[in-house]
């Protein structure tokens, strides 16, 4: 049984999966800079603000609830990122170890 092409298509899936979580990071941390461009454009800021940044009238607790919301999908997708380089790595230790076949 030739074990490298099974290596191979393991390692592209890692790859491909970790390319879209590193996009996912990028985009949840730039969500901040996109509110505030939508905001200065005259836009509601993503539906944060209905009326505009003039007429917002959002609670106290808006702005923290929108940056707890980001911090734990940044840290749910870091761990992912993690888990996916630990099994790259594990993936690659046991080939270093089987050898090519």
């Amino acid at each position: 049984m030739n074990v490298q092409p099974r290596y191979a298509r393991a390692v592209v899936a890692l790859r491909v999966l970790l390319a879209v979580l590193v996009g996912v990071a990028a985009f949840l941390a730039a969500v901040p800079a996109l509110v505030l461009v939508d905001l200065t454009a005259g836009g509601t800021g993503l539906g944060l603000c209905p009326g505009g940044l003039a007429a917002c009238e959002v609670g106290y607790f808006v702005g923290p609830e929108l940056l707890a919301w980001l911090v734990v999908a940044l840290f749910v997708v870091g761990a992912g990122i993690v888990a996916t380089l630990r099994a790259m790595g594990s993936l690659e230790r046991r080939r270093r170890v089987n050898g090519p076949r």
